[in-house]
């Protein structure tokens, strides 16, 4: 939860609580009653009397399109012309589908044409979520997509950026614990983003495998230490290797994704798998470009709550709820 203080932010309260086995799969939320919980768990052990939240939707599970339409003067005529549009970029029923739109002014094509991002994404991706944060006793206010939750979060991040990021073209690299995201932001906007299935469960499953240990051993062992010797150069050392060859592959992806692409000119590392000690170092180092651990807590000021239940420790993995909390 954030706040305003001064020209900056204030992080209020903050929890993180596991979601249950077997409860997501792939991003889809398979068991609303199960996550409603841990939210609510979530939510106690954070001590917020706030009810209205913001949640989002995965970008992989949106429709984003810019549609050029003719000039409108009414609100009610632009909303009639955006359904009547949406037939030939969407491939669903209309009533299978949540959707907005935003006027983002005239075309640069044709300036007779105005352009409208739409975004769309199946009725029943908003209904699941929705379902569980009122399975928790919360109001979903807003219902953002991932993307630009990210995008929302990074100008937390200006301060780590060359020239604050205006004019600028920066990559951030958010591993989650089973998707990564990889993001180009140019001038803060971002302009190309993918998701890849990689994460820091794969590093968790090692650990288990490895060593013997239960989910619950392996996380907290990979959290607090206390592994042996060989860990670093037999479990460590191998999935930062992976989290490098995923880099540079995302990197070669988006050079060749469109033309005019150019090499970022810094990388941030954000996620859980940021705080392995040295790991954007070992990026920097492989792929050629400046790196640093991403955090967009730098500047914000801190209540004593949100201190107590550690959310320095865990501010890089906070990417996409910071964009949300935002809102």
């Amino acid at each position: 939860e954030l706040s305003s203080a001064g020209k900056g932010y204030r992080a209020e309260c903050y929890a993180a609580e596991p979601t249950p086995p077997n409860s997501i799969n792939e991003r889809t939320i398979v068991d609303a009653p199960a996550v409603g919980e841990a939210i609510r768990r979530a939510v106690r052990r954070a001590g917020t009397t706030t009810k209205h939240v913001a949640i989002a939707i995965s970008s992989d599970a949106t429709i984003l399109r810019k549609i050029p339409l003719e000039r409108t003067r009414s609100p009610r005529e632009l909303e009639a012309k955006v359904e009547a549009s949406m037939g030939q970029v969407i491939p669903f029923q209309i009533e299978e589908v949540s959707y907005d739109f935003e006027l983002l002014g005239p075309s640069a094509s044709d300036p007779d044409m105005d352009e409208v991002l739409l975004v769309a994404t199946r009725r029943e991706n908003v209904d699941q979520r929705a379902q569980a944060v009122q399975n928790a006793g919360l109001i979903p206010e807003v219902v953002d997509v991932e993307q630009y939750a990210v995008e929302n979060a990074c100008r937390l991040m200006a301060h780590q950026m060359p020239e604050g990021g205006v004019g600028r073209s920066v990559a951030i690299v958010d591993f989650g614990a089973s998707t990564t995201t990889f993001s180009v932001l140019k001038d803060l906007s971002i302009v190309y983003t993918r998701d890849f299935a990689f994460g820091g469960q794969q590093l968790t499953e090692e650990i288990m495998r490895t060593y013997g240990l239960s989910m619950e051993e392996a996380g907290r062992a990979k959290k607090e230490g206390g592994l042996p010797s060989n860990f670093q150069p037999e479990v460590l050392d191998p999935f930062i290797d992976d989290m490098t060859q995923q880099v540079s592959r995302s990197l070669q992806f988006y050079l060749a994704s469109g033309s005019g692409r150019d090499q970022p000119e810094q990388i941030l590392v954000c996620g859980g798998c940021a705080n392995i000690p040295g790991v954007a170092d070992v990026i920097a180092s492989r792929v050629g470009i400046a790196a640093e651990k991403g955090d967009p807590l730098g500047q914000m000021k801190l209540s004593s709550k949100a201190k107590a239940m550690g959310v320095k420790k865990d501010a890089t993995a906070l990417l996409t709820a910071c964009g949300l909390a935002l809102r």
